[in-house]
């Protein structure tokens, strides 16, 4: 008597006739989990749930987000390239501490010194296609909405387009040590860890407006002058969130 079949109807078989074996679950791609592992690190980094100027613990983290410390390792080298944490010997990897007041000024000191001239430039240096490409950044920009939650997930997207934005002015210079200096400061990212609040009538997007107008324009001088205007702007508008009501 042949042996009864025990499997499932329908059940997906071999070349033979067998019940095939069930199929893996498929894995994030190396890069994927990479990506998703520094996001979910950096949130952390940005919101404050891992404290400024604290410890990391990369077995703590690995705990927390189900992987092994390597994909923690890596993200850790990303974040440190970002200057939002610090490797120090023998003690681990730290999260740099907020931007003082004195601080803040000094950042803004360096971007003023920078980008108008980069602004300038670019009015002057720029290709068609990055032209295109400044233009197509500030229109998705209109595309994120001003909003008053203060989590990272929230202000995530707007805050990347902001600092492509700047870089690719940055870029457009012809000048390459110019934009590696603008890109490097990161200077995005410690302003927004610092006070993420922004609402719908925030002024940066008609800020950005006169910058990339006068760029695609062709006039240096307008843009240079457009963009320490924003620069100012922006400067003023974070040191009054600081001081509060």
């Amino acid at each position: 008597m042949p042996p009864q079949d025990t499997s499932a109807p329908g059940a997906p078989r071999d070349g033979r006739g067998r019940e095939a074996p069930p199929a893996r679950q498929a894995q994030p791609a190396p890069q994927a989990l990479s990506d998703s592992v520094y996001e979910n690190i950096k949130a952390m980094v940005m919101d404050h749930e891992i404290t400024p100027g604290g410890r990391v613990s990369i077995e703590a983290l690995s705990r927390s987000l189900g992987v092994s410390p390597t994909p923690i390792r890596e993200a850790l080298a990303r974040l440190e390239a970002d200057g939002l944490v610090v490797k120090r010997p023998l003690s681990g990897y730290r999260t740099t501490a907020l931007l003082t007041r004195q601080g803040l000024e000094e950042l803004f000191e360096m971007r003023q010194l920078l980008e108008p001239r980069a602004a300038a430039l670019a009015a002057v240096n720029a290709r068609e296609d990055q032209l295109d490409a400044i233009e197509r950044i500030a229109e998705e920009m209109h595309t994120h909405p001003g909003t008053a939650a203060g989590r990272y997930a929230a202000y995530r997207g707007f805050a990347a387009l902001d600092q492509r934005l700047h870089d690719a002015i940055a870029r457009a210079s012809g000048r390459p040590l110019l934009a590696d200096a603008v890109e490097r400061l990161h200077s995005h990212l410690h302003i927004f860890r610092l006070n993420s609040q922004f609402g719908a009538d925030d002024p940066t997007l008609a800020e950005h407006q006169r910058v990339v107008h006068a760029i695609l324009r062709r006039h240096p001088d307008r843009a240079a002058e457009a963009m320490a205007d924003h620069l100012a702007r922006s400067l003023g508008r974070q040191l009054s969130r600081d001081e509060g009501p």
